[in-house]
């Protein structure tokens, strides 16, 4: 009986044609290989996996928390509701005239679009709703989200309570290089242009005016008190990476590299210390 070898033979090319195709993909970026899965892996008694946009907006709705000294579990309500509302994404659409991370309606009273598309403004107002509900510290996390956002699935926050745990350990600074972050490809900014965006981030998102003394060239250092809030600040930074050209976060003696995307140890000679965080951008 004659054997039938052509669909074996065209498998065969089809995996050559495949190969060839990586091999010219990698040899045109310099021999690297493409950057595959999750921009962003945070670990904190549990690991959460999320692209760089997630990762901005998670920290930008904890630094608001924090700025308005809002406790660890409020952060987590309100991380848990843009989770199930938006995916942590800063939607321009949603049901009816929802729009923003937490999907607030103009028309009930949350504001213009424009403004609840700023994920501080709309991080404050949800904060500040939160804080009138009578006994939200001692809800569940879905109900309290619920009495905000009076959701037609008012169970549905509860599943992202997990995450948002994790998420809020590591971004209040209760973990140590809990937010790794690779980022792959040509920098937003350099230079400059990108020390001046990481500037007028934190200055937008923590009301922190950085001192000119401690704005270099290539990026800045902040000092701080305590190693809670040195974390906060180093893990924010690396979340805000992509946007400001970020190239390089260090705190006490671990370093933080764009291209490596994960925290590592350094000598003593290079070790930021407890009482500075060091930022560098890309020149």
């Amino acid at each position: 009986m004659r054997v039938r070898r052509r669909p074996i033979v065209l498998i065969a090319v089809l995996v050559l044609v495949a190969a060839v195709a990586v091999v010219t993909a990698v040899n045109s970026m310099g021999g690297k290989l493409p950057h595959l899965g999750p921009d962003c892996i945070v670990e904190a008694d549990g690991q959460v996996a999320l692209d760089a946009v997630q990762m901005a907006n998670a920290a930008t709705i904890t630094a608001v928390g924090v700025r308005h000294k809002m406790p660890e579990r409020a952060v987590v309500v309100a991380l848990a509701t843009a989770f199930q509302e938006s995916k942590l994404e800063n939607r321009g659409d949603g049901d009816r005239d929802s729009v923003g991370l937490f999907q607030q309606r103009p028309s009930q009273g949350w504001g213009t679009p424009e403004n609840i598309q700023d994920p501080r403004y709309a991080a404050d107002k949800f904060y500040s709703a939160l804080k009138k509900v009578k006994g939200w510290e001692k809800m569940r996390v879905t109900d309290a989200a619920q009495k905000v956002q009076r959701s037609a699935f008012p169970n549905a926050y509860e599943k992202w309570a997990d995450e948002s745990a994790v998420l809020a350990r590591a971004l209040t600074g209760r973990a140590t290089g809990a937010v790794a972050c690779t980022m792959a490809g040509e920098p937003a900014l350099r230079g400059a242009a990108a020390a001046d965006a990481l500037t007028q981030a934190l200055r937008q998102d923590w009301g922190t005016k950085v001192p000119a003394r401690a704005r270099q060239a290539n990026g800045l250092t902040l000092a701080v008190t305590d190693a809670d809030t040195g974390w906060r600040y180093a893990h924010w930074l690396v979340a805000h990476a992509r946007t400001t050209g970020l190239e390089r976060v260090r705190f006490a003696d671990l370093e933080w590299r764009a291209e490596a995307g994960k925290w590592q140890p350094v000598t003593a000679s290079e070790a930021a210390g407890g009482r500075a965080v060091m930022a560098e951008v890309f020149h």
